[in-house]
């Protein structure tokens, strides 16, 4: 196994250049260079050529903390909001309802497994870790953990960190994919066929200069700085718990709309190329062993999780029908809940939908307030 940083660094650097490769040129293009960076980082993990996601990989936390940030101020840079229209209304909504299907799910998933009786006597912090990282990522996951003292029972915390991320995986490749199998039972929304026909977005090359490069670098470091100075001053001086990532995301729009940031080459290439490592990282939490120490946990859960997410799906895809908005929306919005934001983006470029980035963005941020009161509301709905 590869443990060092250096090496990790350069395998999971090869398995981008590898899922790039065949989803350029094989006809695995229909699934898009993002999910097969999740799914062979996943594999070359669970085969022990790097470490899956633990304390003792570093450069995973590094690239969480920092690396994906950077990735989503990159990326917004390009961001013109005179071209937006309304396209942020209807994935708003689908988001907001998809909130409220996570949370019918967890109910329904505590009932269908026989709730305490099948997941022990933490089993109401369960439904909330799954109700908040469904509904707005890992932060709200770890902090229902922290505060009902799941993280005390490594292998259960462990074990159902696994589920959490194999599902992550999982409905990314239903998000990828239902757009393409209903395209031909659903409502046609105007200009869908040519949308379809686009296909993912392949050609992201640019041509820049050395100082284009370092100074989109520059700009993002300064920014992703800024927004963690300014989201800890506004909650020590004025008691506003703002996320730093909507702070990071308003500076980058500001930016945007500067003639001369938009002159600037390189935040296209850069910005990928973070997004790419964070979906590597996501892959590497996929982790066949620690499911296994779970034993007669694992399954139950795992059941619990597809009856959570079968809900959830079935309340966002129900809306879009009766709402008329198109797939591609309701998948965003969707993995918008499910993975979050970064992979919400990562998602709409698959897909070709560069319109739907910015609110993949800014629904996703949302998620991270919203996901940490359905949590919490749920473990005292069910008894917590």
């Amino acid at each position: 196994m590869f443990t060092s940083t250096l090496t990790i660094a350069a395998v999971l650097a090869a398995l981008i250049a590898l899922s790039e490769w065949l989803a350029t040129r094989t006809w695995l293009r229909h699934f898009g260079a993002a999910l097969l960076v999740i799914v062979l980082t996943a594999i070359v993990a669970n085969l022990g050529v790097i470490p899956t996601y633990g304390p003792d990989t570093p450069l995973y936390g590094a690239i969480f903390t920092y690396v994906a940030p950077l990735g989503i101020f990159w990326l917004l840079l390009l961001v013109d909001l005179r071209s937006l229209g309304q396209v942020g209304g209807p994935t708003l909504l689908l988001f907001l309802l998809g909130a409220c299907g996570t949370a019918l799910g967890a109910a329904a998933g505590h009932w269908v497994v026989g709730g305490a009786d099948a997941l022990g006597e933490q089993h109401a912090a369960l439904a909330g870790m799954f109700t908040g990282t469904y509904v707005g990522g890992s932060v709200n996951y770890n902090a229902v953990a922290l505060e009902y003292g799941v993280m005390e029972d490594a292998a259960l915390y462990a074990g159902a960190a696994a589920v959490d991320n194999a599902m992550t995986t999982v409905w990314m490749v239903v998000c990828v994919t239902l757009p393409r199998l209903l395209v031909g039972f659903w409502p046609k929304a105007e200009n869908q066929e040519e949308r379809v026909a686009h296909g993912p977005i392949e050609d992201d090359g640019e041509v820049m200069r050395i100082f284009d490069l370092a100074v989109v670098i520059a700009l993002g470091i300064a920014a992703v700085s800024l927004s963690d100075v300014l989201a800890d001053s506004l909650k020590e001086s004025a008691g506003l718990d703002i996320p730093s990532v909507l702070i990071l995301s308003t500076l980058a729009l500001v930016l945007a709309q500067l003639p001369m940031v938009q002159r600037i080459k390189g935040a296209r290439l850069l910005g990928l190329l973070a997004v790419y490592l964070f979906l590597a990282v996501i892959g590497s939490l996929c982790d066949a062993e620690a499911l296994m120490r779970m034993g007669e946990l694992a399954p139950v859960l795992g059941v619990f999780v597809v009856v959570l997410v079968s809900v959830h799906g079935t309340v966002v895809f129900g809306a879009a029908r009766l709402l008329k908005a198109d797939l591609e929306t309701a998948s965003v919005a969707s993995q918008a809940n499910i993975g979050g934001g970064t992979s919400a983006l990562a998602l709409a470029r698959s897909l070709g939908r560069s319109d739907l980035e910015l609110p993949a963005i800014l629904v996703g941020s949302a998620g991270l307030a919203l996901g940490n009161y359905l949590g919490f509301t749920m473990v005292g709905l069910l008894g917590g």
